[in-house]
């Protein structure tokens, strides 16, 4: 059986930081399923669910990682991960909902809210406030799942929350 854990750095933001964690992962010989990275102000995280090879274990693998030259000053766990790593039906995108405006006090709690009445599961979000000269626009994307059920009620009530609160919505149906 293939062991799976959880690799997450959390450190400054530097030019060829994922090529350098990618590289040692390959290195030893993981397999990376779902992966994600962001850069969070002078800061960045990368999360991955990994497989591992046999005979290597997370502790080994971050004690690896802690040896990368480009990870100095980062927080870097490996742990085991309990979860199934291959996601149910409500782990795939069924809508992507880019909303943008004015930087609004509420704006992900009201939407989540939003999603749990529909009972539509959020699998992925970003949001980022733009600097000013890029307009100082607050930008939140979600990557849903909802049931074609309750897609029609759900979406507009989206549109509609974010039309009152003086915001952008565009919706697109994923393909995947």
């Amino acid at each position: 059986m293939v062991s799976i854990a959880l690799v997450s750095v959390l450190g400054p933001d530097r030019v060829g930081l994922v090529a350098a964690i990618a590289d040692h992962l390959f290195g030893a010989g993981v397999n990376l399923r779902d992966t994600a990275f962001a850069a969070l102000g002078s800061g960045a995280e990368f999360v991955a669910v990994c497989e591992l090879p046999e005979g290597v274990t997370a502790q080994e693998l971050e004690t690896g990682l802690k040896q990368v030259p480009e990870l100095e000053g980062a927080e870097i766990r490996a742990v085991p991960y309990a979860f199934d790593p291959s996601p149910g039906p409500t782990g795939n995108v069924s809508h992507r909902i880019t909303i943008s405006g004015g930087d609004q006090l509420g704006l992900v709690a009201r939407l989540s809210e939003v999603f749990k009445q529909y009972e539509a599961n959020i699998v992925r979000l970003e949001a980022r406030k733009l600097p000013e000269e890029n307009g100082g626009l607050y930008v939140t994307r979600f990557a849903v799942f909802v049931l074609p059920e309750q897609a029609g009620l759900c979406l507009a009530t989206v549109r509609n929350t974010a039309g009152t609160m003086g915001l952008d919505c565009q919706i697109e149906e994923s393909l995947l």
